[in-house]
């Protein structure tokens, strides 16, 4: 007797089919499995021995070999236990094999027999759909998660029985509509509570505008945390094959719950206490970490100068190449990286550098603080400015500040200016490369003279010079104008703090 039932497993992001095939013989009484299997897959034998008999359809003493392929591809998770289960019953009760012919089967068995909800369900119905499987076999607790894919048929169910007599007899499950739970708006932060801060709010407007990454350098109170809090306030919203890719990312981690309903990007910040793998991803089986999470939104970074220098040394790559590349003996796993990153951070440890009137520190003491951030890792942020500590007349003056609905207006125009240009929705001036600079960052005289004479008084990199002009770029896109000026050049050399003033001294 012979079964064989689709299934699915998750590597990194990817998705990979897996065939489970059943061959039931008279011999010695074995339940053997192969194919490349982690302990919890082989451990589902036991459970699904338990979950057949509680459900009144015993496996019988008889020879069972269940095979997992391919087997190069390593077997993890206990989503395998529902398509495991039924693929035995299936060669014991004869399914029809037409009824498993494209149907994907996902599940994890209770030993009695229910079927208990998984992580990472919504990357492989996707895949599934894009593969042209018409029906997916899903845990009645993922039945809305699996409903984001829409044009795919999918049967949620609560039980083995229930799985069994949906492939044998084609009855559909029927189950009580749950009552949704009343869900708090969330309270999202808005620009008109700070008061003063003109240039970092004009820097924050920038940055989101041109998808720049971002460094605040100043004392503590100076609003840098409040900035970035609101930062992702005024990104554009999210279309819905962008939302989509975000929700698998939060899927795999079983986070799922986080972003539903949500409109607004993600926002993520990270203690400065934070390891290499939970910040980038890892794992033995590695997963998403809180690069990946921020991806479509921002990573806030408080307190940077406290982080270990080799956590921060891990971001070097990923903020070139927005995206991660983790190698592993069981394969290469690529997690996107396609994130605003927004970092604060004290100039000393006391906080009131460069007020030397207040400061209590050493120079060596300052030196060996910020000497934590290395210069490769600031060369790769686009925008520094510094946050001045806020003046008495600023923050008791009467008036309206401008409100975050004002600012997304503005950046949303900018954005459609970018996305005429590059003729994709997704693609921002911080992405563009050395063709896409000498294209489209044309220069007037005045601003090529100033940027010249800047080059060689600042010492900068030509990965500086770049930069320069990509958020010069974004400044002429704010005013809508054509080509970069002068005026444009100058602010975006503003946004230079750290080659303009020696923070180590």
């Amino acid at each position: 007797m012979y079964c064989k039932v689709m299934s699915a497993v998750l590597k990194g992001l990817k998705t990979e089919f897996v065939c489970v095939e059943t061959d039931i013989q008279n011999g010695l009484p074995m339940l053997h499995m192969v194919g490349c299997l982690a302990s919890e897959v082989k451990e589902s034998g036991e459970r699904i021995k338990a979950a057949a008999k509680n459900m009144g359809m015993g496996i019988p003493a008889k020879k069972i070999i269940v095979n997992l392929a391919p087997a190069w591809v390593r077997k993890s998770g206990a989503a395998f236990d529902l398509p495991i289960g039924v693929s035995i019953l299936g060669a014991l009760m004869e399914i029809p094999k037409e009824n498993l012919e494209n149907v994907l089967i996902l599940g994890e068995l209770g030993l009695d027999g229910s079927v208990r909800p998984m992580r990472g369900l919504l990357p492989m119905v996707l895949h599934a759909k894009t593969q042209g499987v018409k029906t997916c076999v899903i845990p009645h607790g993922n039945l809305k998660e699996g409903k984001m894919a829409e044009g795919m048929r999918l049967i949620g169910v609560s039980s083995l029985k229930e799985t069994i007599e949906f492939l044998k007899e084609g009855r559909v499950p029927r189950h009580r509509t749950a009552r949704k739970k009343e869900k708090k708006e969330k309270c999202i932060p808005d620009f008109s509570d700070i008061k003063g801060q003109r240039t970092l709010k004009r820097a924050a407007e920038v940055a989101v505008c041109g998808g720049h990454n971002m460094l605040m350098v100043g004392p503590p109170g100076a609003g840098k945390t409040m900035i970035a809090k609101r930062m992702a306030g005024i990104l554009p919203k999210m279309g819905e094959q962008e939302k989509l890719e975000i929700m698998k990312i939060y899927s795999v981690l079983g986070l799922l719950d986080e972003m539903e309903g949500e409109e607004q990007r993600p926002f993520r910040e990270v203690h400065h206490t934070i390891t290499k793998a939970a910040l980038i991803g890892g794992g033995i089986v590695p997963k998403p970490g809180e690069l990946s999470l921020a991806n479509g939104g921002i990573l806030f970074l408080d307190e940077l100068a406290e982080f270990q220098r080799g956590v921060l040394e891990v971001l070097r790559q990923p903020l070139e190449e927005r995206q991660i590349r983790l190698v592993r003996n069981s394969g290469n796993y690529v997690f996107p990286a396609d994130c605003i990153v927004v970092a604060a951070t004290n100039a000393c440890p006391c906080g009131n550098f460069p007020d030397l009137s207040a400061c209590t520190c050493t120079p060596s003491q300052r030196r060996n603080y910020f000497g934590r951030i290395s210069q490769p890792f600031l060369s790769r942020i686009d925008i520094c400015v510094e946050a001045p500590k806020i003046q008495f007349k600023d923050i008791s003056a009467d008036g309206q500040e401008e409100t975050s609905a004002l600012i997304r207006k503005r950046i949303e125009k900018a954005r459609e200016i970018q996305e005429k240009r590059f003729g994709n929705k997704s693609m921002v001036n911080a992405k563009m490369g050395i063709k896409e600079i000498e294209r489209f960052c044309i220069m007037d005289g005045e601003a090529k003279d100033c940027l010249k004479e800047a080059y060689t008084a600042l010492g900068l990199t030509p990965r500086l010079y770049h930069k320069i002009l990509r958020v010069a770029r974004t400044i002429a896109d704010l005013k809508g104008d054509e080509k970069i000026k002068r005026i444009q050049i100058r602010e975006a050399l503003g946004y230079r703090v750290m080659e303009q003033r020696n923070w180590r001294e």
